[in-house]
């Protein structure tokens, strides 16, 4: 796949496809995603009505900028394939699928996939015990699939292996680190996963803040008012924004197109430095 890094993810919203109000709110919201939920989010008698919604709401449009993506459900249960089928057809920009746990998973949804856009990208939670010893050949498939990123599903991850989540997650760190690791190798996007108390605030910018420090790419929101701290999390500082723009300025300056590495202010950067100047300056968009 191309490198998908230079679309900015930063706040990406989940939403139930059942809420309708819910679904036009977010049109004028600052998120970089919504994803409309056919999973945990909705009640078995309402998987039907929420694929049609979801289906309806793909054809609609509106949603400016940001990226439409929607949860499915998983294989393994009686959804999937009027899931998969409907959405092959009505192109989201990206198909998330539950509780991946290795390649194969990966390879087995793609294929189901096969008829959707070109467009449409293939997300997938890490949030099964066994993904967790899969992660670098769960990334290495984007080379050959539609993957374009790798959500962690700390809820999931902490049921299937008893951890005792506090307030710093230590029991996910490996976890964590792992998964943006494998990202990182292959190009994926990664997405931290949800902070479940959406009235905590202070809780919620310390997470946000280790989820950058710990180097994912966004972080996936149950509620509206998270997305501007989310935003403001994972945003550029002045200073490297000032420093990503001396970069990208120096290659391009006369001459510079051969060369494999120059200086910029007394410092030399090579040609990865300036992949990570235009990467920096992509993720820090803040317009609607």
């Amino acid at each position: 796949m191309t490198d998908v890094l230079f679309r900015p993810r930063r706040s990406v919203l989940f939403l139930p496809a059942t809420n309708a109000r819910a679904m036009e709110k977010a049109k004028g919201l600052p998120c970089d995603v919504v994803i409309l939920d056919l999973e945990d989010a909705v009640a078995p008698d309402l998987k039907d009505q929420a694929r049609e919604a979801a289906v309806q709401a793909i054809k609609e449009g509106g949603f400016g900028r940001r990226e439409l993506a929607v949860r499915i459900n998983g294989l393994d249960t009686p959804w999937a394939g009027a899931d998969l089928k409907a959405l092959s057809a009505a192109g989201p920009d990206a198909v998330l699928v539950p509780k991946i746990a290795d390649a194969g998973d990966v390879a087995r949804y793609d294929s189901r996939l096969s008829h959707a856009p070109d467009k449409t990208q293939l997300w997938v939670m890490i949030e099964t015990a066994r993904a967790l010893f899969h992660l670098e050949s769960i990334a290495a498939s984007s080379k050959n699939t539609r993957l374009g990123a790798m959500v962690i599903g700390p809820n999931d991850l902490a049921k299937e292996t008893g951890a005792q989540l506090g307030g710093g997650r230590e029991p996910l760190w490996a976890a964590m680190s792992m998964t943006v690791a494998a990202a990182r190798i292959y190009g994926v996007t990664a997405l931290d996963g949800v902070y479940n108390n959406f009235k905590d605030d202070e809780g919620f910018a310390r997470e946000a803040a280790q989820a950058r420090a710990f180097g994912f790419h966004g972080k996936t929101l149950i509620h509206p008012a998270q997305v501007d701290p989310c935003n403001r999390a994972f945003a550029a500082s002045d200073e490297e924004v000032e420093w990503a723009r001396k970069v990208i300025a120096a290659f391009a300056g006369e001459g510079s197109e051969t060369l494999g590495a120059l200086q910029v202010d007394g410092q030399m950067v090579e040609r990865l430095h300036l992949v990570q100047a235009e990467r920096l300056l992509a993720g820090s968009v803040t317009d609607a």
